[in-house]
C-alpha cells in the first residue's frame, strides 16, 4: 500500500501500480526518474493505514488532483485484494471523506490525531510502534519518507512527540466513549 500511495501521486502514471511493481528495480528506477519530470497531483502531508480504512491528509497540486489520486489508489488496491483473496466487488464502503483544512493549528491537531489512531484503537502502545503510518516520519525517524510536510508544518520532532503524546490518553478515551455512544 505504500509503495501504491507513492506511485499514484504522480500526474499520469505509464502503467497500472500491479503491472509497475512486478518491474525489476531498474525499471522501476527508470519510470520513477520519468514521473518526476511529470510532477505531482497531490502531496501526502501525513497518513495511517488502519486495518479497515485509511487517513490521509493530502495537499492538492492539481486540479481535481485529490479526487484522481483517490480513485487510483481505492481502485487500485481493490483489484489487489479481491485477486490476492479470491474475492469480487467493492472493498470500500461509499466515496471517501474530506475535509478542507483551513489553518495550520487544524492542520496540526489533525496530523496528532491521525498518528494517535493505532493507540486509540489498542494496536500499539506507543505511535512510533505503527509501522503504517507517518508519525516516524515526523519524528525523522524513517529512512524512506513518504510524506512531505515541511514546507507545510514548522515542527521540531521532539516538540511533535511532546504534542502528540499529551493526548493520547485523552484520544483513548474520547475512542472508547464513541463507541459505547453507537452502541
Amino acid at each position: 500500500m505504500l509503495e501504491m500511495m507513492k506511485y499514484y501521486t504522480y500526474e499520469e502514471p505509464p502503467m497500472k501500480f500491479s503491472t509497475y511493481y512486478k518491474l525489476d528495480k531498474g525499471r522501476q528506477y527508470e519510470i520513477c526518474q520519468e514521473l518526476l519530470n511529470k510532477g505531482r497531483i497531490v502531496e501526502i502531508l501525513a497518513y495511517c493505514i488502519m486495518p479497515t480504512h485509511i487517513h490521509l491528509i493530502l495537499s492538492q497540486l492539481k486540479e481535481d488532483g485529490i479526487s484522481l489520486y483517490m480513485k487510483n489508489l481505492l481502485n487500485s488496491y481493490t483489484r489487489y485484494f479481491n485477486t490476492k483473496t479470491k474475492r469480487k466487488g467493492p472493498l470500500w464502503q461509499g466515496r471517501f471523506k474530506s475535509v478542507l483544512i483551513k489553518t495550520d493549528e487544524q492542520l496540526l491537531h489533525l496530523t496528532r490525531y491521525i498518528h494517535l489512531n493505532p493507540t486509540s484503537e489498542d494496536l500499539v502502545e506507543k505511535p512510533e510502534d505503527w509501522p503504517y503510518s507517518s508519525y516516524n516520519e515526523y519524528l525523522r525517524n524513517s529512512e524512506e519518507p513518504l510524506c512531505n510536510f515541511s514546507k507545510y508544518l514548522n515542527i521540531e520532532p521532539k516538540t511533535y512527540k511532546e504534542f502528540v503524546e499529551s493526548r493520547k490518553d485523552y484520544q483513548k478515551r474520547l475512542s472508547e466513549i464513541k463507541h459505547l455512544l453507537l452502541e
